[in-house]
């Protein structure tokens, strides 16, 4: 109890800035300090807490128990130079091996729930039914959904987080082909039989956006296609093009799925279906009419490409406007099947970005890249919007995730919402100690303002039900390998994967601890006290590493973090 006390004492005091739309406006009025703690009894009662994962980052095993080749099998052994550090995850943190250790640390935590996602070639090595099932594989997702129930931890599943099975890829070119659609369709149905006696949580993909952009526009991620003028090392590809193909073959394979859910096995297995989307918030560079309409066009190439679809059944207009005869077109039936083709939308989010209009653009070559006329930054007369730590697209500014949530309520109708990734990195460095290694006091002001402004959103109306941090383990981080860690666990690669607790675990679990609620926190005003809170005192955090810039964050508070060595793009 003393080092939960001196750990709040010296950790935080949140200090608020006006909140920014894509006008400038102000969205709603927040008190510009709190000095009193969070914990789960401020959020509204039921409220899920959990952390994610992901088969290829996490489980390993890659050659073992009959699990066939996916897309980052290929992509990681045929050009390990496009990992930074010329890994791979083929024994990522053998979490195939590790799982009931690993859920005991879950439970240690406080989780609520577990996101996690199936490898589609460890239960179909072959991609399709007619391949064969592996029954191997079938009995690992057996066993830790049922590890995770017989703890109490709610299983939270992803049926596609981007290990597409190599067999596909080689068949029809994976998502470039319509052909995916049925085969998706069916790897979905079996893990609906399989494992939705007890999966009450399902997500058809995980950040479609990112697949798309990093797969087909800029070639940095699997399976590393671009066009030839962008990047001489893709494997292939047209920017202009492929990118809105395999966007558009996700989104009907996610409705195709959902559709079989819904007709066959919802109602008698009782669980909810969405998606997993990932966003920035969006701040025009200047308060200029022009940088406000970008900013609203950024916002709708990452967000509306899908959200518009999926609320609307079409894409939004300003991409129909500039994309034109590049971007594929919706059948009437297919409209209708996406429309509201979700139960909740899982929201990853993590940064915000300056958007300025860039018309000279059009006079680019053709690409996704730069169809939006947009330029992107994270500075402003040189001054960052947010501290940056160890990725180059990820500064800290959490009144983007308040902004985004009640801009998703507004132009959406309020969907229901999961926060299904939210955290923040570090630069792995060997040679820092182990105690040194678990000093994450950054990561705890990450999650600590996030989620600040996630009740925010909740008390303006927001229908937001979850929040999974990213992530719970170190692990497998795409094109950065090993070099980048995100995990509250500490994973040690040196010394057989051993896992320890870093202090945001230690956090967390405090913060997750279950007490009487003796009244209902979420109907205050922004002063807000529960059992257990302690009033804090604000101290600005020390966190290891060479400074990278120094002033205030986007809360307002002077912080020194570490240096950034790592141009992984975006996703996770």
């Amino acid at each position: 109890m003393a080092f939960y006390t001196s750990l709040f004492l010296g950790l935080f005091a949140l200090l608020l800035l006006r909140s920014s739309k894509v006008t400038c406006e102000e969205a709603v009025s927040v008190s510009p300090t709190i000095d009193i703690s969070l914990n789960r009894n401020s959020f509204p009662e039921g409220f899920i807490f959990g952390a994610g994962s992901s088969s290829y980052q996490f489980e390993g095993a890659a050659m073992e128990g009959g699990r066939g080749a996916s897309v980052w099998d290929t992509f990681t052994h045929k050009y390990p130079g496009k990992i930074q550090d010329r890994s791979n995850g083929d024994v990522a943190i053998d979490s195939y091996h590790l799982y009931k250790e690993d859920v005991g640390m879950m439970k240690d935590v406080n989780l609520d729930s577990y996101r996690f996602s199936i490898s589609w070639s460890r239960i179909l090595p072959k991609g399709k039914l007619s391949g064969g099932i592996n029954q191997e594989g079938i009995n690992y997702y057996n066993n830790l959904i049922n590890e995770l129930l017989a703890n109490g931890i709610k299983p939270f599943v992803t049926i596609f987080h981007w290990d597409l099975p190599q067999a596909l890829e080689d068949e029809y070119g994976g998502f470039l082909s319509p052909l995916i659609v049925k085969d998706f369709r069916d790897y979905a149905e079996l893990c609906f039989k399989e494992f939705g006696d007890r999966v009450k949580y399902w997500v058809t993909l995980n950040e479609p956006w990112s697949y798309s952009q990093n797969g087909y526009a800029n070639g940095q991620m699997a399976p590393g296609r671009c066009s030839a003028w962008m990047n001489s090392n893709c494997t292939g590809g047209d920017s202009a093009t492929e990118p809105y193909l395999v966007t558009h073959h996700q989104l009907l394979a996610h409705a195709a799925a959902v559709r079989v859910y819904k007709t066959k096995y919802q109602t008698t297995q009782k669980g909810v279906i969405g998606i997993t989307l990932v966003a920035n918030w969006f701040l025009p560079l200047r308060d200029t009419k022009s940088d406000q309409k970008a900013a609203e066009r950024a916002i709708d190439f990452m967000y509306g490409w899908f959200m518009d679809p999926l609320t609307f059944g079409d894409y939004p207009k300003s991409m129909r406007s500039l994309v034109r005869t590049r971007l594929p077109k919706f059948t009437t039936e297919q409209a209708r099947l996406l429309v509201g083709s979700f139960d909740f939308i899982g929201l990853n989010y993590y940064s915000t970005t300056y958007s300025s209009d860039a018309p000279q653009l059009s006079n680019a070559n053709p690409s996704y890249i730069t169809d939006s006329l947009v330029t992107a930054s994270f500075e402003r007369d040189g001054k960052p919007i947010g501290i940056k730590i160890a990725s180059d697209w990820l500064y800290v500014y959490p009144k983007g995730i308040r902004d985004l949530l009640l801009y998703t309520k507004e132009k959406y109708n309020n969907p229901l919402i999961y926060i299904t990734e939210n955290g923040v990195n570090e630069y792995n460095e060997p040679s820092l100690s182990l105690e040194e290694s678990l000093m994450d006091t950054f990561r705890i002001d990450y999650h600590y303002r996030h989620l600040y402004y996630l009740l925010s959103a909740i008390r303006n109306g927001a229908n937001v039900k979850g929040y999974y941090v990213w992530s719970f383990f170190d692990n497998f981080e795409w094109s950065s390998g090993y070099t980048s860690r995100f995990g509250m666990i500490f994973i040690d690669y040196k010394n057989g994967l051993k896992r320890y607790n870093k202090l945001s675990a230690m956090w967390y679990k405090n913060f997750l601890k279950k007490e009487t609620r003796l009244f209902d926190s979420t109907k205050l005003g922004h002063k807000w006290q529960t059992p257990g809170n302690t009033p804090v005192i604000s101290e600005t955090p020390r966190v290891r590493g060479k400074p990278e810039s120094q002033g205030a964050d986007a809360c307002g508070v002077n912080n020194t973090f570490g240096r950034s060595t790592s141009k992984e793009p975006w996703g996770h």
